[in-house]
């Protein structure tokens, strides 16, 4: 077994570039993480990485031995989760990652129903409206709204989501209406932008009369959480682009109301996002399943 764990630290330092950061997701100290990778090394006779004080890289020994390690960890899980689909004793963390919105209405509160039906196993709920990297970040599956940029990754569509263009009764009064996206842009409207680091879109796509197209909107208000953007429209600061089901309460009440309704946002697909080996995993499966049967029935 210690040679197993070897292994599998070895494979997380690889992925994530650092000892002291495969010992956090491994919950270990960086001192094991490192007696590990020694062990390893003696036992292959090899150095697997160059450290230096600032850096680590594999070598071309550790490159290699990486894709074989990544084969073992996969069998010895795929022969697991046949053992759990038999005894349907389900164990172990699973790391899920959503956005902020989705994850603080849709996913949380749904954990506490799962939990209760698999008693050993625990949840790791990350929730952020920046893109994930399920390799680097050790994650099983992530929820997420968009399309991804990974074609090399497994994806389960839910659903399309509608949006809205919306801002408060209050900034209507002092700006005016708008009634498309041109107006948007031509008359200077105060639009709240949900952006983060490696964000690559700058840009409203709205559906007009002759098809999808592009706004280049503008506005000194971003953030990289959307319940900022929400919190920001309610106070009169600007116009946000929101699923429905994340404002539907505020739509109700009128707090926020619809705007530029002559050039409504394209739905965004809520799909998970997960690898091909993680797939393989029943406690994955059994809990993407079990949320997508109650997001479908939510949205």
């Amino acid at each position: 077994m210690s040679y197993f764990d070897n292994i599998r630290t070895f494979v997380r330092v690889y992925e994530l570039g650092s000892m002291s950061a495969a010992g956090r997701d491994l919950r270990i100290s960086p001192a094991v993480t490192s007696s590990r990778i020694s062990q390893l090394e003696e036992r292959l006779g090899v150095r697997l990485f160059q450290r230096t004080t600032r850096s680590l890289s594999p070598t071309e020994q550790g490159k290699s031995f990486y894709r074989g390690a990544t084969e073992i960890l996969e069998a010895v899980e795929s022969a697991e989760a046949q053992i759990v689909n038999i005894t349907e004793n389900l164990k172990g963390s699973l790391y899920v990652a959503a956005p902020l919105g989705v994850g603080r209405r849709l996913i949380a509160p749904q954990v506490p129903g799962f939990l209760k039906n698999y008693p050993e196993v625990s949840v790791r709920l990350r929730l952020s409206d920046r893109k994930v990297d399920l390799t680097t970040e050790g994650l099983d599956l992530a929820f997420f709204l968009g399309q991804p940029e990974d074609s090399n990754l497994r994806i389960r569509k839910i659903a399309d989501v509608e949006r809205v263009l919306c801002a408060s009764p209050d900034y209507i009064a002092r700006r005016g209406m708008p009634e498309s996206g041109s107006a948007l842009v031509a008359e200077g409207h105060e639009c709240l932008s949900l952006r983060f680091p490696g964000a690559t879109e700058f840009q409203w796509r709205l559906t007009t009369p002759d098809g999808p197209k592009r706004f280049r909107v503008s506005g000194r208000y971003e953030s990289d959480d959307g319940d900022v953007l929400t919190d920001w429209a309610l106070a009169g600061h600007g116009v946000a682009m929101k699923p429905v089901f994340e404002i539907a309460e505020h739509l109700r009440t009128g707090a926020l109301v619809p705007v530029a309704e002559k050039t409504p946002p394209e739905p965004i697909q809520m799909a998970c996002l997960f690898t091909h080996r993680r797939r393989q995993d029943p406690k994955t499966r059994l809990f993407m399943e079990f949320m997508i049967d109650r997001i479908a029935a939510t949205i």
